[in-house]
């Protein structure tokens, strides 16, 4: 409909004049007011041309005639503009020059009414977290063993930058568009019309619907906008199913709990569970989606020769991609919004991980040219139980200038936290 329009309104085409006002009003119902019961006729022609655009082509047609059979009054002017137009619906197209717009402007709209806001409702959330627990200290874990202590909000931040830079790469992937016919030369156009500007109005055409034009094609728009899209859709997934496995393990480990919800069951055998559902869940659907995602991005920007239909039927698992990415920001969002910082469980383990001291203490002996001082601080803490009085007995004897000592003796593991704080409040 759209491209009827468009050849109509170029005023290149003598045999296809600028519609009136009444006949753009009626091609805009035809499109707008499409049906359940409009897509059922139009299957029911498939089921003859075996052919899905060729059948929506014959379907338009079907209107027109019917329009022009049925007209009366004001309407019969429009009705007779049309049925004389006819012929100019599907002119010159490829069946792909109207499927890879069609595809284009759903994944466009798709991602910007619908996944990014969901995407963004998650930064947020994690941005405002990552805020309240700016100054919470954590111990640490790399390798799974105690490490330097960090805070809970920038942990939380690290997470809320990475998305927000493959927000932008998934935002700014360009979502582009064809329409130059069975192999990407004007070749029909040019046998009906040798003067026209086919590209330029190509051009006009694919960037009025809001999409960038793709001037060399063969039949098919080859996809590497979208396959550009769908790997920054990926990467922001996995950075979401990290965070989900390292909330679980949080959880396992007591630092977050769980809101118990009345009713609920976490076990049909275990009546004490509370399971972090919300977070396994997110982290599937991820899995399914990336999955999805990952072979459309591989497969569709390869066709053979000027075209096969391997593209034709993976597209249409597109919709299935979004909704497991939907279920899982929505698991996702669920589960952050139920979980709680256990601070007796933090300043727990903390307390009892005085070897994280060992970093501090063996960098300020460096500093003043001590011999040896991570050999020293190795002996007295690798694969050790230390407490408080052992660090403090060590940093003790050191002969380092008062200002040094005193702070080293002063410092707990629940103080060593560097810039964490400032780096989580900044995000």
């Amino acid at each position: 409909v759209r491209w009827l329009q468009a050849l109509a309104a170029s005023g290149d085409l003598p045999q296809l004049p600028a519609f009136s006002p009444a006949a753009i009003k009626v091609l805009d119902e035809i499109a707008d007011s499409f049906s359940v019961a409009d897509g059922m006729r139009v299957k029911e022609i498939e089921r003859t041309t075996n052919h899905d655009v060729k059948a929506i082509e014959y379907f338009l047609k079907e209107r027109v005639a019917a329009l022009a059979e049925a007209s009366s009054n004001g309407a019969s002017g429009a009705a007779a503009e049309l049925a004389r137009a006819q012929e100019f619906i599907h002119f010159a197209c490829t069946s792909e020059d109207i499927n890879n717009l069609s595809y284009a402007l759903m994944i466009k709209d798709a991602s910007e009414q619908v996944l990014l806001p969901a995407a963004d409702a998650i930064i947020a959330q994690l941005t405002a977290l990552a805020h309240e627990h700016a100054e919470l200290p954590m111990l640490s874990r790399t390798h799974g063993q105690t490490a330097t202590p960090t805070t809970v909000g920038k942990e939380l931040a690290n997470v809320v930058a990475r998305l927000r830079r493959q927000r932008a790469c998934w935002a700014n992937a360009p979502q582009l568009g064809k329409i130059a016919g069975a192999t990407g030369n004007y070749n029909a156009h040019v046998s009906a019309y040798p003067a026209i500007d086919w590209p330029k109005l190509a051009q006009q055409f694919v960037c009025s619907l809001g999409l960038e034009h793709n001037a060399l094609v063969t039949q098919i728009e080859p996809h590497d906008g979208i396959a550009e899209l769908f790997d920054a859709q990926a990467r922001f997934n996995t950075i979401l199913v990290d965070l989900c496995r390292d909330m679980w393990g949080y959880i396992s480990l007591g630092y977050f709990k769980q809101r118990v919800v009345a009713g609920e069951v976490g076990s049909s055998t275990m009546p004490h569970k509370v399971n972090p559902i919300d977070f396994e869940n997110a982290e599937g659907n991820f899995g399914v989606a990336n999955a999805l995602l990952g072979h459309l991005s591989s497969k569709l920007p390869i066709s053979r020769w000027q075209r096969d239909l391997t593209d034709s039927t993976v597209m249409r698992s597109v919709g299935v991609a979004a909704g497991h990415m939907l279920i899982a920001y929505a698991s996702l969002k669920k589960g952050l919004g139920k979980v709680s910082v256990n601070e007796a469980a933090l300043a727990s383990d903390l307390d009892n991980a005085w070897e994280v001291l060992a970093e501090p203490v063996q960098t300020v002996m460096r500093v003043h040219a001590i011999e040896k001082p991570y050999e020293k601080l190795k002996e007295l803490t690798r694969g050790k139980k230390i407490d408080a009085a052992a660090i403090r007995e060590f940093v003790g004897k050191l002969e380092i200038p008062d200002e040094d000592k005193k702070r080293l003796l002063e410092l707990t593991p629940a103080t060593y936290i560097g810039k964490a704080v400032d780096l989580a409040k900044a995000i």
